[in-house]
């Protein structure tokens, strides 16, 4: 039986405003055959039922190995060696491995460390905004891009917190690094940028290797010298920056930011020493850090420009959070249903022939989720292209399901109400400074964001420029969901990953990407 014809997947319109379409898909059946910019041809699921038995599919593989010949000769994945070095990570494994790759970063993510470390999250956003012009009566700011003072700086540097990133890499680390997770197919006139993207990260994931493996060298010898002091005295050492309880990884008191930051017990370190312990391979620990590194900031910083696209085409909801705060966890919530970061997951694949939610898909073609398709399914949510704040409840699928539900859910939940507490206090009045047509939405496959996003806030002037009376196409109406110039915004590439499939315990992306 002759294969469907496939439909797009791709083009400006589609990535501004992709919901028109999903609709219709979901009108006609749950999976759809599809085509991507590269060519490659995949089966798109898109209802929320369909959806969450998909993340939940045992026969659905991520493994790239089960991808057929057809799939691999189009599909558009890192070339090698770099596809083998740095592509073995979480979102590419499947149990046992997955399980026990898991395993090694979850403590680091856990909801307790993350409210831990709250209040050093919130202080550095608090810094960023100190940074941006200020604002005197009568008179207003911008434009300022808060892609670039903001959203792409604010996940950075909460994740270097969180894996124990030493400050002079993180000065080092190149923001054009992160489109690695946009990979471009072999005959696309961009592949010989995007490779040189990929060896110069892979020379930085060395450099901070070799870095770490030296810190927790010195830290033992500390250790031990302190051994042979308490030992001799007969009494315990005074805490320092490296103890015995560092080295061996278990989990101190909350530590002094220069503290996390140091040779101690923090996430890349274990990695490191889990490495040279034998528990990891060489492809597998450079696999992971380039997973913290990327897939734990990009998806944040998108979330961040879509929630905040959505909020400024709904002036009325931003009053609201102005008025009520208490409505801040609420808000999250839907803002992340209602355009979700993450668009697509990433690849699954069938080891055989089978039927998916009634489609019969062959062995070795990929299979992929649409995540924001099933946040607007109408069977699961009641006016699903409404932005409601009193949603409940709100299952939403932003974060994956299953054993790939993002290990990093917690914090990027909390990064995001951090985010906009922070700007709607900070910063009144804030509106779009260009039409909404005119925001630029990344070109990524599998995800969705803004590239920039130009802003004005303080005291607006009596008569709004015709580019900012243009910028609220929904200023005249109650809610309203997709309709002009694109709405939503939300995906990347993920496939998360956590190891129950939805706790709603705080915040949401970081470390794993998900789906």
């Amino acid at each position: 039986m002759p294969l469907p014809e496939p439909l797009p997947l791709y083009g400006e319109d589609y990535k501004r405003d992709p919901y028109p379409l999903y609709a219709e898909l979901r009108e006609r059946g749950p999976v759809h055959r599809v085509r991507f910019p590269s060519g490659v041809c995949a089966w798109l699921v898109t209802g929320y039922e369909a959806a969450h038995q998909a993340l939940n599919d045992p026969r659905l593989g991520k493994h790239h190995s089960r991808g057929n010949a057809a799939w691999r000769a189009r599909a558009s994945i890192m070339p090698e060696p770099q596809h083998s070095q740095l592509q073995v990570h979480l979102l590419h494994q499947d149990p046992p491995r997955h399980t026990a790759l898991r395993r090694l970063i979850t403590d680091a993510f856990a909801p307790r460390r993350v409210a831990e470390l709250r209040p050093r999250f919130e202080a550095l956003a608090e810094a960023l905004l100190d940074e941006l012009p200020p604002v005197s009566p009568g008179r207003h700011g911008g434009p300022t891009d808060l892609v670039a003072s903001f959203a792409a700086r604010f996940p950075f540097l909460v994740l270097a917190e969180v894996i124990g990133l030493p400050d002079e890499f993180a000065q080092r680390f190149d923001r054009d690094w992160g489109k690695v997770v946009q990979p471009v197919g072999p005959e696309d006139p961009g592949r010989p940028a995007y490779e040189a993207r990929l060896r110069g990260l892979q020379d930085y994931i060395a450099a901070l290797v070799r870095h770490k493996r030296a810190g927790a060298a010195a830290c033992d010898e500390q250790v031990h010298g302190e051994r042979g002091e308490r030992s001799a005295r007969g009494g315990r050492s005074a805490r320092g920056g490296c103890n015995e309880r560092d080295v061996r990884g278990e989990r101190n008191e909350p530590s002094k930011p220069n503290e996390r930051r140091g040779h101690g017990a923090d996430l890349l370190t274990r990695l490191v020493t889990a490495h040279d312990e034998g528990a990891l391979t060489d492809a597998e620990l450079d696999s992971m850090i380039f997973q913290l590194l990327v897939a734990g900031q990009e998806p944040v910083t998108n979330q961040i420009t879509t929630a905040l696209t959505a909020l400024l085409r709904h002036p009325h909801h931003v009053a609201a959070l102005r008025a009520n705060p208490a409505l801040l966890p609420r808000a999250v919530e839907e803002l992340l249903r209602y355009d979700s970061a993450f668009e697509l997951t990433t690849w699954r694949f069938l080891t055989e022939d089978a039927d998916v939610s009634g489609t019969r898909i062959p062995a070795g073609d990929s299979v992929i989720v649409s995540l924001c398709a099933a946040n607007r399914d109408p069977a699961r949510f009641p006016a699903p292209d409404t932005l409601d704040f009193d949603r409940s409840p709100n299952p939403h699928l932003a974060f994956g399901h299953g054993i790939h539900f993002c290990p990093g859910a917690t914090l990027a939940r909390t990064e995001l109400h951090i985010a906009l507490e922070t700007l709607l206090r900070r910063l009144p009045g804030l509106r779009l400074a260009v039409p909404d047509s005119a925001l630029n939405w990344i070109p990524a496959v599998l995800a969705r964001g803004v590239s920039e996003l130009p802003v004005r806030y303080g005291s607006a002037p009596a008569t709004l420029p015709q580019a900012e009376r243009a910028s609220y196409p929904f200023s005249g109406s109650a809610d309203g969901a997709g309709a002009k110039d694109g709405d939503g915004a939300g995906a990347r590439d993920g496939d998360g990953d956590g190891a129950r499939a939805g706790a709603r315990t705080g915040a949401g992306a970081g470390a794993g990407a998900a789906r």
